[in-house]
């Protein structure tokens, strides 16, 4: 697979190359105020396609950003139910989606918190003992 890639990239490597070639020509891009630049296509098309790649990672960042805030949130609660003597308190002073409207939390969310904490206080299955092989 990794001589495939390779291949691949230079492939593409080999045409961009050959396209930058052909089109070394002069052209033209006309702003407001008699304002213009001229530029070969090629080196034009590149610096457009690279602004509009900065552009969409730029749109993505609050995304990315959120998820991470959201990431690392869930991470600590995790770890905070993976403490010693956290099996008890799973649920409390919960509030959320599964709050009512008076801050309690439902009798299903907390039959789920509860399930969940008693997934987390297993031992990690890295602690398990593996399986014997048979051959």
């Amino acid at each position: 697979m990794r001589y495939v890639t390779a291949a691949l990239r230079w492939f593409l490597f080999l045409v961009f190359f050959l396209f930058a070639l052909k089109n070394h020509e002069l052209v033209s891009l006309r702003f407001y105020f008699d304002l213009e630049w001229k530029l070969p296509l090629v080196l034009l098309l590149f610096v457009f396609f690279l602004a509009g790649a900065v552009i969409g990672l730029l749109a993505l960042l609050p995304r990315v950003m959120r998820q991470r805030r959201e990431i690392n949130a869930a991470l600590a609660e995790v770890k905070s139910l993976r403490a010693p003597g956290a099996g008890t308190a799973v649920g409390a002073g919960r509030t959320g989606s599964a709050a009512g409207t008076d801050g309690a939390v439902s009798a299903a969310a907390t039959a789920s918190a509860h399930a969940a904490g008693a997934v987390l206080a297993q031992p990690p299955l890295d602690a398990v003992a593996p399986l014997p092989v048979r051959n």
